[in-house]
């Protein structure tokens, strides 16, 4: 029988080294700019029962969610999205929380994906959820957080607005069934031109159909307002897409210039979305790197209705980027490599104690001798050494000669 206990189940990946610093260090930089707009940690758990994640709400299928049971024999599932568990805390643990709730959250989804897709199964994200907010002010404060969190990441990002009612609008006017209507938007959301029309020209062909078919083409600045104008269709339509053009003339101001984008082709799967949502993308990754939107109606699933925002970084495909682009943080490197002569080894880690008490770092020799400690420090690049015994010396390294004495 083979084993499998020198690799990792597919979807997943080790971290290694600078790769575990670039995370980190993505981490406190959108950590940062959560806090310091008014957000606050919280941390699901990553076990959560199926009920949280039902499809009809979450739009996620139960094939791509890994699923065990609980000793009750309770169906269980690895938690594929952060959104759920956040607004079933909110609906229990902060009901009596005053309105709004900023929460934020950095912790990782599952999600078993199709083969040869080349997407990870387990992603680290990181994301804010703005809870009982409405209207143009919170649509506001989520994006321009999004654009500030990522702006501290990745300079280049490009941003793009939809309206996740605006497709459904449209489809609300088409005779198709709840199934027909859902292979429409995958096609759509794939920008599957030809998949699209050969079921569009199965139908008969009124203007809700064009409008239907020009969808996915709807993508670019302030002209696809007046493009799709014609198209709505519908009073309901034409009101959403005044929001969202009202909306882009304010983030207009952000300065994001020509990457301030509009798509009226997004048409993410999650069905809990019902208002603004908007896109990130960077060169050199095919998927978004920040996903968000508005989802008034998902906390009534919960008993706890509420008007709420949100979006999630991807911080996977952020790292994976930065680090193809050269950033790369140096290794901690110890300031001082200390050494115990034999019978001196607690007072050596006390020594080291006191070092990093104060703020410093360093490292303590598990070698046998001074001289093996010595070649480990050059080897190292680390600068000095200190050999603790009846005295503390100190022995500072260069690349040429050493220069003892004591301490």
């Amino acid at each position: 029988m083979k084993k499998y206990n020198k690799v990792t189940p597919e979807g997943t990946k080790d971290l290694l080294l600078e790769e575990c610093l670039i995370h980190r260090e993505i981490e406190r930089r959108l950590g940062e700019v959560f806090s310091s707009r008014g957000f606050h940690e919280v941390v699901t758990p990553g076990l959560e029962f199926m009920d949280v994640f039902e499809p009809e709400v979450s739009g996620i299928s139960p094939e791509v969610m890994y699923k065990t049971t609980d000793r009750r024999g309770r169906l269980i599932a690895m938690r594929p999205d952060s959104t759920m568990p956040i607004a079933r805390l909110a609906a229990t643990r902060l009901q009596n929380q005053e309105k709004p709730i900023r929460l934020y959250y950095t912790q990782r989804i599952y999600r078993s994906n199709p083969n040869l897709t080349g997407r990870s199964d387990e992603v680290l994200q990181s994301g804010v959820e703005l809870l009982g907010a409405a209207g143009k002010r919170a649509d506001l404060e989520a994006i321009a957080t999004a654009v500030e969190a990522l702006s501290r990441c990745l300079p280049d990002f490009r941003l793009e607005l939809g309206h996740a009612g605006f497709f459904r609008a449209i489809a609300a006017q088409l005779p198709i069934s709840p199934e027909e209507r859902e292979k429409i938007r995958s096609t759509i959301e794939s920008k599957n031109y030809a998949a699209l029309n050969t079921m569009l020209d199965a139908l008969e062909q009124t203007p809700s159909v064009t409008a239907m078919r020009r969808l996915p083409r709807l993508f670019g600045g302030e002209e696809v307002f007046a493009q799709a104008a014609p198209l709505c269709g519908s009073s309901q339509a034409e009101e959403m897409l005044g929001y969202l053009h009202d909306l882009y003339g304010s983030l207009v101001k952000l300065g994001l210039g020509d990457r301030l984008m509009v798509d009226l082709g997004l048409v993410q799967r999650n069905d809990y979305y019902t208002g603004v949502v908007f896109s990130a993308y960077a060169e050199d990754c095919g998927d978004a790197v920040l996903l968000g939107g508005r989802y008034d109606n998902l906390l009534s699933c919960f008993d706890m209705p509420m008007p709420a925002i949100g979006f999630s970084v991807n911080v996977d495909a952020v790292a994976k980027l930065l680090g193809e682009r050269g950033f790369t943080p140096p290794l901690p490197r110890p300031e001082v490599l200390i050494f115990g002569e034999d019978g001196y080894e607690m007072k050596a880690l006390l020594f080291a104690s006191g070092i990093t008490g104060q703020g410093g770092s360093c490292e303590t020799s598990v070698f046998s001798t001074e001289e093996e400690t010595m070649d480990f420090a050059r080897r190292r690049g680390i600068p000095r050494v200190a050999v603790v015994g009846e005295h503390v010396r100190e022995i500072r390294l260069s690349p040429k000669n050493e220069e003892g004495g004591e301490a």
